[in-house]
């Protein structure tokens, strides 16, 4: 793993799955991570985990579907340490059901979080990267961004815009930005919890709980 020690990380959707696990991982390493998710409970315990087994985090109520809240959360890293080497865009949802069913509210939430959400932590953080001239963006997408299955059109349509924005972004970014996209399969996680169709959701369940590392 590359060097971590002390450099300032601010992680989204780091509540619970690959999140939090990524936070206390990256602070085990000596990082100060800046934590964001709508959970403010379970953000206090993941900090509060963390402080108590050496490490250091500081955390803020995030909505990514909210610019200004994004945009606080960057303003708290900068703020309280200084700089930001690394913003990690990982807060995603997957609302997946068949296009039949015309499930709208749910396709807009998913545009909402995973595709605006992504732009606005670029937009917070990439002028601070250019005054500062480093800085390391690190977008979390799906195998969905790579392979279109049935049921996820709109998921899997989400993850490939943001496959395309840091592809651009990366190509835009100079010598001195760097840009990483990660594809995880299936996690051990609660992303399934938020699936509006029953149906679906425990396929992915059962699925998950088969295959899920």
């Amino acid at each position: 793993m590359e060097n971590v020690q002390g450099k300032v990380i601010v992680i989204t959707g780091a509540s619970s799955g690959i999140g939090a696990a990524t936070a206390q991982l990256l602070a085990a390493q000596g990082a100060k991570v800046v934590l964001g998710a709508r959970r403010l409970d379970r953000l206090e315990a993941l900090a509060s985990a963390i402080t108590a087994a050496g490490g250091e985090a500081v955390y803020a109520r995030a909505d990514v579907s909210q610019r200004a809240d994004v945009t606080a959360l960057i303003t708290l890293a900068c703020e309280r340490y200084g700089k930001l080497d690394v913003l990690i865009n990982n807060a995603g949802i997957g609302l997946i059901s068949p296009l039949d069913e015309l499930r709208v509210e749910d396709w807009e939430a998913m545009i909402d979080v995973n595709i605006k959400g992504v732009l606005y932590g670029i937009a917070a953080a990439l002028p601070v990267f250019r005054q500062q001239e480093f800085g390391h963006f690190v977008n979390v997408l799906s195998t969905s961004g790579l392979r279109i299955v049935p049921l996820q059109s709109v998921y899997a349509g989400t993850k490939n815009a943001v496959r395309a924005i840091s592809e651009g972004l990366r190509q835009e970014a100079g010598d001195k930005l760097r840009v990483t996209i990660i594809s995880p399969g299936f996690v051990h996680t609660d992303f399934a919890d938020s699936m509006t169709n029953p149906e679906v959701k425990a396929q992915i369940i059962a699925a998950r709980d088969k295959m899920a590392i």
